[in-house]
C-alpha cells in the first residue's frame, strides 16, 4: 500500500492525528445509503520534528463505496484545536506535544455489511521510526425499510403543472397592451404622414377661392340672433384675415383692427368706400365679440355680402396688377 507522507515541524503546517473512529455526519442512529461517514485516526503526544504518513486509500472507491477527497489533518492541544499556526502562541505551543488528527470522508453506495481495512501509520522522528496499526471498523448499510404487505407500485408520475397566477399574467399582459398602443400609435402617425403628402401634393387653392368657400359657411339668417353673432363675426372677419394675409402681403391675423386699416389705406386695389365699409364692419365685430353688442338685422344682411364683394373685386384687381408690374399682382 502506497504511503503518503506529511513532515511535520514547528511552525509548518500540522499533521493531525488520533484514534480510529467512523462517526457519521448525518445524525442517524444508523447508516442509509449515501450516508457520508467520517473515518479517522489520533495520534496522541506527538512533539515538534516528528514526521507522519498516511496510507492511501484511494484504491477503496469503487461502486460501492466512495472514498471522498483526501486525508484532513488537525491538530490538537490541550483539548483544542490550534487556528492561528503561524502566531507565537502556536509556536509556543508546538514547542510542547500534542495529538493530531486525520480524517477521510467515506459514502457507501449499497446495502450491506462492510469490513474497513487497518490504517497504518508511520511516525517518524530524528530517532528511527514506528508504525502505529489503527484496526479497520466494520459498519452495517441499510436502505429505507419499505413494507411489502402494504406497499403497491405506482405508476411515474408527469410534470407537475401548477396554474398561472396573476403575478407571472399580468407582467405578459401589460407588455401586450404597450405592444399594442404603440402600434396603434405607429399606424396613426402613418396615416397623418400619409395625409399631408398627400395634401402637400394637391394643388393649392387660390385664397379667393378659400375665402369664398369659408364665407358662405355664414350664408344663413340663424346666425343674426344675439347668442351666435359673435360666432357669425368671428368667422367672416377671421376669413377675411387670412385672405388679406395671403393676397396684400400684410400679417392681418397677427394685428388689430387699427393695426391692419393702417397698413391697407395706401393700398391702390382698395378704394375708399370699400375701405371705409369693411372698416366699419370690423369695428362692428369687435363690439359684438368684445363688447357684447347685438348688431341690428340691417347690419347683419349687409355684413357677408360686403365681405364678398371685397374679395372679389380685390381679386379681379390682383389678375390686373401684372399688366401694370404691381406688386399685389404677384401675391
Amino acid at each position: 500500500m502506497r504511503l503518503l507522507t506529511f513532515i511535520l515541524a514547528a511552525l509548518l503546517d500540522i499533521v493531525p492525528y488520533g484514534d480510529a473512529a467512523l462517526t457519521q455526519l448525518q445524525s442517524r442512529d444508523s447508516i442509509l445509503i449515501a450516508d457520508q461517514l467520517r473515518y479517522e485516526v489520533l495520534v496522541k503526544d506527538m512533539e515538534a520534528g516528528q514526521s507522519l504518513a498516511l496510507p492511501d486509500l484511494s484504491a477503496l472507491s469503487g461502486d460501492t463505496l466512495a472514498v471522498i477527497g483526501s486525508w484532513r489533518l488537525d491538530t490538537l492541544s490541550a483539548g483544542r484545536e490550534i487556528h492561528s499556526r503561524n502566531s507565537k502562541a502556536a509556536a509556543k505551543i508546538l514547542r510542547k506535544k500534542f495529538d493530531v488528527r486525520a480524517s477521510i470522508i467515506l459514502a457507501p453506495f449499497e446495502e450491506g455489511h462492510y469490513e474497513l481495512p487497518d490504517i497504518p501509520v508511520l511516525l517518524g522522528s530524528g530517532t528511527g521510526a514506528d508504525t502505529l496499526v489503527f484496526k479497520g471498523l466494520e459498519m452495517d448499510v441499510k436502505t429505507m425499510p419499505v413494507d411489502t404487505s402494504t406497499f403497491v407500485p405506482h405508476d411515474i408520475k408527469g410534470q407537475i403543472n401548477y396554474p398561472l397566477t396573476a403575478g407571472e399574467v399580468l407582467p405578459w399582459v401589460g407588455a401586450g397592451l404597450l405592444l399594442a398602443a404603440l402600434a396603434v400609435i405607429a399606424l396613426l402617425l402613418a396615416r397623418r404622414a400619409a395625409a399631408r403628402r398627400k395634401e402637400a401634393g394637391r394643388p393649392k387653392d387660390p385664397a379667393y377661392i378659400v375665402a369664398l368657400r369659408e364665407l358662405e359657411k355664414y350664408r344663413s339668417e340663424k346666425y343674426w340672433a344675439p347668442e351666435r353673432q359673435k360666432a357669425f363675426y368671428s368667422g367672416i372677419t377671421d376669413a377675411l384675415k387670412v385672405y388679406i394675409d395671403e393676397r396684400f402681403g400684410v400679417d392681418a391675423p397677427e394685428m388689430t383692427t387699427a393695426e391692419l386699416f393702417d397698413a391697407l389705406k395706401t393700398d391702390k386695389d382698395i378704394s375708399p368706400e370699400l375701405y371705409s365699409s369693411l372698416k366699419e364692419l370690423f369695428e362692428r365685430a369687435d363690439f359684438v365679440k368684445f363688447a357684447k353688442y347685438a348688431a341690428a338685422d340691417e347690419e347683419n344682411a349687409s355684413a357677408l355680402p360686403l365681405a364678398v364683394r371685397f374679395v372679389t373685386s380685390t381679386y379681379q384687381n390682383a389678375d390686373a396688377a401684372p399688366e401694370t408690374g404691381g406688386e399685389a399682382g404677384e401675391k
